[in-house]
This record gives C-alpha cells, structure tokens and sequence, in this order.
C-alpha cells in the first residue's frame, strides 16, 4: 500500500486532492497535516511514507524553511511542493532546496497523478511549459540552505520574529517563554548563521521568503 502526506491547510483542496489520489493510486493511505509541526508529527510517525506533498504557505513553515528542514531531517523522501504559484523564481527556489518536482494547484487529477508517478521512480518533475526555465541556484542559496538547515523549529519562529521587528519580551510573549530562553535561542541563531547582530540575521530571514508574494493566490 502506498502512503502520501498531503501538507496544506486548506481542508477543502486537501480533501478534493485526497479524492483524486485514491481513484488514481490503489491501495493508497493518505495521511493530512496542515500545519509545519503537525507535518513533522506525522513525518516522525510514519516511516514508511512515500511521498510528501507540501504547500509551501502552511503555519510555521516559513516559506522556504519548511522545505529545507524536512530535506536535512528526511534525506531520502521525496518531497513535491504544490502551490498556487507558478513564479520561476519560486520553482528555481524550491527545487534547488530539493523538492524532487513542483505541481501547480491548477494542475489537473491525471497531471498530478502523473507528476506523482514519476516521482516515486525518482525522477524529477515539473510542469512541461516552464521545465527548461528554471534556473540553478547560486552557491550562496545553497550555503544558505545549509545555515538555515541547522535551525530548530523553534529557533526558526525567533528568526521570524526578529524579521518582523518584535523585541526579545514581545518574542517571549508570543512563543510563552522567557526572556533568557529568547536570548539563548538569538545567541545560537547567530552562531549557526555566521552573524554578529540581528540586522545580519534579519537580511539571512529575508533571503528564506518568497517573492513576489503579491502574486501567488492559495
């Protein structure tokens, strides 16, 4: 028996998504998440998955932290982001950080199965139209990957907050910790990021997020 994760928090496109995989792969289990904890919840749970298919837009998943967390974490399963999007910079991002294909949402239940298929012989896919665009990420994108890999989950959220401006008490409220946990948690990001001082980390975070946001629609 086959086993996907589908990781979206739209319950509605993970049901219609759920349909559609079952009539094309049988038996199939198709197990949901539609948050970044709850996803690695189940990727902790269920060893045997074959395939993860991700939005990159869920809860906590920090637009491309998400994807480069699982990567480091589960080496060897296949992850194939679904989004609204079809941005080359968003699909040269996501399959440099390595997703092994990128399936718009507009895609059809045979192109999906289809993109599916040639995944779990380990191919890669993408959508026929923009398959020969896409471009290879620079090595500073991959040292990237790297530093950010390193991150905890939690390290992460501080990151977030950071970016956004918010002080060490304002984090602490927010992540229900105290104050010396967020500066234990800022002194290890730095370390792991190679900076010296939050603006240095705040640009690193920049780099994680994808653009043009005003263009995708989930």
């Amino acid at each position: 028996m086959s086993q996907f994760l589908i990781a979206d928090d739209h319950p509605l496109f993970r049901e219609a998504l759920k349909g559609a995989l079952t009539k094309q792969f049988t038996p199939l289990e198709v197990f949901e998440s539609d948050t970044f904890d709850s996803t690695l919840a189940v990727l902790d749970a269920q060893p045997e998955l074959d395939i993860l298919l991700l939005d990159l837009h869920m809860p906590g998943n920090g637009d491309l932290y998400g994807l480069i967390r699982i990567r480091e974490d589960y080496p060897d399963l296949p992850i194939a982001v679904v989004s609204g999007s079809e941005d080359l910079h968003i699909v040269s991002k996501v399959m440099g950080y390595g997703a092994m294909g990128f399936i718009p949402k507009s895609s059809s239940a045979q192109q999906i199965a289809d993109a599916i298929s040639h995944m779990l012989e380990g191919d890669t896919w993408l959508p026929e139209e923009i398959k020969d665009k896409v471009e290879a990420i620079s090595g500073e994108d991959k040292e990237l990957a790297a530093q950010v890999a390193s991150l905890t989950p939690q390290q992460y959220r501080v990151l977030s907050y950071l970016h956004e401006g918010l002080l060490n008490k304002q984090i602490a409220y927010e992540l229900n910790i105290s104050e010396a946990t967020v500066k234990a948690h800022i002194t290890a990001i730095f370390r792991k990021l190679g900076v010296y001082n939050r603006t240095q980390a705040v640009l690193i975070a920049s780099k994680l997020q994808l653009e043009p946001l005003e263009n995708q629609s989930e």
